[in-house]
């Protein structure tokens, strides 16, 4: 394999570690024949949260290090040209990109409002006297001599009740992994299938979810697997990780940095247990780790799969570790659910039995179940939406519909429920802002083609559950519902469908 310096020479060949990852196929993995949206140079669709604005920066940055940055940004872009042409190169100085500069914007990059980990430092805090501890930073990095803390373990609530296990990093931790990802996706960007879509710069979850519409209206789509792995962050093996990442990456010092995070532990109610498998959710560098492992445990698989083995059309969707993967003919989803059960475990893995399912779906689903007398079609839900077949109104043409998942709807009403009850005291105008701010981002994610239902009973469930807390909160002067109406038109916005049809975005996105 050929060995590239941080310029991208060839400096030599590498053997690589060989296992049956290496599936062959010239199939660019995408649903349809798109171009691809990872071009060098690219615009994010969005601004990474937290990061500080270009107004504050006046008066700070000079000449020289407006130089410094421009050079940085050019031989990153290098790094990111020289892995586009070989797909084979492997890279043996990468580790010198992490400079003060892309420490500095990894910080700011970071959400200022997180929690803190072990070390109990906030981002406030640290960005007191930032330039010398990042200056201390570098040095500790470039040594040798960093040490990763270990995660402090958190908990939130799921939809269904349980509890789902975050990992929060140390605060230096973050930006060094924050850094250290931005070098690896020049890369890995580069490496990534078109099918993936989880946690990747310029792809959202909107877009995977226009994807998988698009996927079945256009494809022969007649069974939808709906796969979910169990407890994919816990289970993942270090050892493979390690060996996954090897293949492009052949600096020994970022691999001791990864080793580092993979090892360093979680911190429960002050008592540190070692992590010999998993990786933590929340930490910065899980979602590029999660995506590369899955890579080459199922994306250059599936690719392979699709290309040799499908007699029919085949489409594929992942975002981090929920997959969606559509057949047009039975005897295909079977043989592919029973071979990539194998799969899985020769990497630590295996399917949830509760909750994979191979269910049928598509345009003919309905009136073949209504022949063998077996009811409507079943429905499946993917990244907050239940997809459900059905018609449209005019001409009664096969649609895929989306609603909000019933359970998400109830989950955040209760956690809007007992925010309520936290500001019962604090002034109307303070709340009736923060219910606007709630509401609006309700609707930013879920106001797509077709949920409005959804949406006006989110937003009457809201108002209901407000005039509720106002009617009770002073026993002398009831509130009436003509004066609460007016602080709803004033606060309250209007459920409307912010989203265009997904096709629509789709094809803008992806030029064929």
């Amino acid at each position: 394999m050929p060995v590239a310096d941080f310029r991208g020479r060839k400096v030599g060949e590498s053997m690589s570690y060989k296992s049956d990852i290496h599936l062959g196929g010239e199939s660019d993995g995408r649903i349809l024949p798109t171009r691809g949206p990872n071009k060098g140079g690219q615009p994010p669709a969005e601004d990474p949260e937290g990061r500080r604005p270009t107004k504050e920066n006046i008066g700070q940055a000079t000449s020289r290090r407006t130089q410094s940055r421009t050079v940085e940004s050019s031989d990153l872009l290098g790094v990111r040209n020289v892995a586009r042409k070989d797909k084979r190169m492997q890279f043996t100085a990468l580790l010198h990109h992490v400079t003060t500069n892309l420490l500095r914007d990894s910080f700011y990059a970071l959400k200022r409002d997180a929690a803190p980990g072990v070390d109990g430092v906030t981002w406030r805090e640290y960005e007191t006297e930032l330039d010398g501890k990042l200056a201390n930073l570098h040095r500790r990095i470039h040594q040798g001599t960093y040490r990763a803390q270990p995660s402090k373990r958190a908990y939130i609530p799921k939809a269904d009740g349980r509890q789902r296990p975050l990992g929060i990093a140390a605060l230096e931790d973050k930006i060094v992994q924050q850094a250290v990802v931005t070098v690896l996706n020049q890369i890995y960007e580069e490496d990534f299938l078109g099918f993936s879509y989880g946690f990747r710069p310029g792809r959202s979850q909107h877009d995977a979810l226009d994807a998988l519409w698009v996927g079945i209206m256009r494809k022969k789509v007649n069974w939808i697997l709906d796969a979910d792995i169990r407890g994919f962050f816990d289970n993942l093996s270090h050892e493979w990780m390690v060996k996954f990442i090897e293949h492009r990456i052949a600096d020994r010092r970022i691999l001791r940095l990864i080793r580092k995070w993979l090892r360093a532990g979680v911190s429960e109610e002050g008592e540190w247990s070692k992590t010999e498998v998993g990786t933590p959710q929340g930490a910065v560098a899980s979602p590029l780790l999660a995506n590369a492992y899955l890579h080459y445990v199922f994306d250059l698989w599936v690719r392979h799969w699709r290309k040799h083995h499908a007699t029919g059309d085949m489409i594929v969707l992942r975002y981090a570790d929920d997959i969606v993967v559509g057949f047009e003919n039975r005897a295909d989803a079977e043989r592919f659910l029973e071979e990539w059960k194998e799969r899985l475990q020769k990497f630590g893995l295996d399917l949830h039995p509760d909750k994979t399912r191979l269910i049928e779906f598509g345009r003919h689903a309905a009136e073949n179940r209504k022949r063998r007398g077996e009811g409507k079609p079943e429905v499946f839900d993917f990244l907050g939406l239940t997809h459900m077949c059905g018609k449209t109104r005019k001409g009664g043409r096969f649609i895929v519909k989306r609603k909000t998942i019933r359970k998400r709807l109830s989950a955040k009403l209760r956690e809007l429920k007992e925010e309520l009850r936290r500001r019962w005291h604090q002034p109307v105008t303070d709340v009736g802002r923060w219910l606007g701010s709630v509401v609006r981002g309700y609707f930013n994610y879920h106001a797509v083609p077709g949920n409005m239902d959804s949406l006006n009973s989110f937003r009457s469930q809201v108002i209901w559950r407000w005039y509720r807390a106002l009617r009770r909160r002073s026993q002398r002067k009831r509130m009436t519902w003509a004066r609460f109406l007016l602080l709803v038109d004033h606060w309250i916005p209007s459920a409307k469908i912010l989203h265009p049809h997904p096709n629509v975005r789709f094809d803008a996105k992806y030029l064929r």
